[in-house]
């Protein structure tokens, strides 16, 4: 079946080897991956343990955090609602979100928390495009360390959705709207202006226009008691240890059903099968099955870049887990501009996103491609394996 889909078959077993270099080498524990071309699987596998614990094999129905592939799914609704004419991008979002009225940011070059200049409310389309001047604790600068010791992370325990929102209103932004481009919680934000646009908390919303369109049953913010079973553990990097278990109150909510914020940043686990069907419905435009989410157009145009260039020219200056030059930033996902300045092989137009816990997807409009690959550990920055992946996957392409 992979030499009709225009690959050649011995050179998509590098991707066996490449999975077993990984787990031998101690980068992960196990992988997994599924690589589609025009709908129809090429390549299905998948290496190691997703419990060494419990020495549990990764498997298909394997159900994992995907974390920052959440944001994708987040802005897929959003663009629903703007297709429906119920949301425009330019709105201010302190119209849904009263606490972003009154905004400051911090001036360039700023040392301490109290200097401040007058701002605007960031936009939807900025706060969708990580150009609204927010950011993540984990970034670097004054104003994510004002999130780390403001505990403005969105995680599962992290209390309402609403009540977060009003809290990161209240910080400084690193910078004025519009004026650069830093990863940040502004989808986990949009998550809450979908929660007042329809009257329905996020979980129900995604179900009802997301999940069960699109039959992804095992997608979710918390895992059910009778899938624990399935639940990949997570593990963390550090100086002392490549593969520590990540244990954190944070993680047991996935697992005890104990979610009180749902982040439409970074909030589902999923499976790779459920995964690959929202990839899928990305690929083919907008709909799966006859069941169709979002017209044609409206999904080419999340796939355009709305950055007025690539990253790196918007001020960037650490994202590890893509490249920046060469690349650009649609509604919900990361676009290649130009394959040579991403230094890794791709085509034009390639759109996707990844996960904290360095899963990754793509979907490739030249080459027909859809692709999700699974593991689980933090950060995603660790290694670069999905250039190495994208190189495996172009290197088997014969036709």
């Amino acid at each position: 079946m992979s030499k009709a889909l225009g690959f050649d078959p011995e050179r998509l077993k590098r991707i066996d080897a490449w999975m077993a270099a990984n787990r031998e080498s101690g980068r992960y524990t196990g992988t997994s991956f599924l690589l589609a071309r025009r709908g129809e699987i090429a390549y299905l596998g998948f290496d190691g343990l997703r419990s060494v614990d419990k020495n549990l094999p990764y498997e298909r129905d394997t159900i994992l955090r995907i974390y920052s592939m959440t944001k994708p799914m987040t802005s897929v609704v959003f663009a629903m609602l703007l297709e429906r004419g119920e949301v425009y991008l330019d709105t201010p979002v302190s119209e849904y979100i009263p606490a972003f009225s009154k905004m400051c940011a911090l001036v360039p070059g700023a040392m301490t928390s109290d200097q401040t200049e007058p701002a605007e409310s960031p936009t939807l389309h900025q706060l969708l495009t990580h150009t609204s001047g927010m950011t993540y604790e984990f970034n670097p600068g004054l104003a994510a360390q004002n999130y780390a010791q403001q505990k403005i992370n969105f995680n599962p325990t992290a209390g309402s959705l609403a009540d977060m929102c009003d809290r990161a209103a209240a910080q400084p932004l690193a910078f004025q709207p519009g004026k650069r481009w830093e990863y940040s919680v502004g989808i986990d934000v949009i998550g809450r202006v979908i929660e007042l646009i329809t009257g329905q908390s996020l979980d129900k919303v995604f179900r009802e226009q997301v999940l069960e369109p699109l039959d992804m049953k095992d997608t979710s913010f918390a895992v059910p008691q009778d899938k624990l079973g399935r639940f990949a553990d997570c593990y963390v990097k550090t100086e002392d240890d490549p593969l520590a278990v990540l244990e954190t109150s944070e993680d047991s909510a996935f697992r005890q059903g104990q979610v009180s914020c749902l982040s439409g940043g970074g909030g589902l686990c999923s499976t790779l099968d459920d995964y690959f069907r929202f990839g899928e419905m990305i690929r083919r435009g907008g709909e799966l099955e006859g069941e169709r989410l979002l017209g044609s157009r409206t999904l080419k145009f999340m796939r355009c870049n709305h950055l007025n260039g690539d990253i790196a020219s918007m001020g960037a200056e650490t994202f590890s887990e893509m490249p920046m030059t060469g690349m650009g930033f649609g509604i919900g996902g990361g676009i290649v501009l130009n394959p040579g300045l991403t230094r890794s092989p791709g085509s034009e137009g390639d759109f996707g996103w990844g996960g904290m816990a360095s899963t990754y997807f793509w979907t490739d409009p030249i080459e027909d491609l859809t692709a999700v690959f699974f593991t689980q550990l933090v950060p995603s920055s660790s290694y670069p394996s999905r250039a190495e992946l994208k190189a495996l996957v172009h290197g088997a392409l014969i036709d």
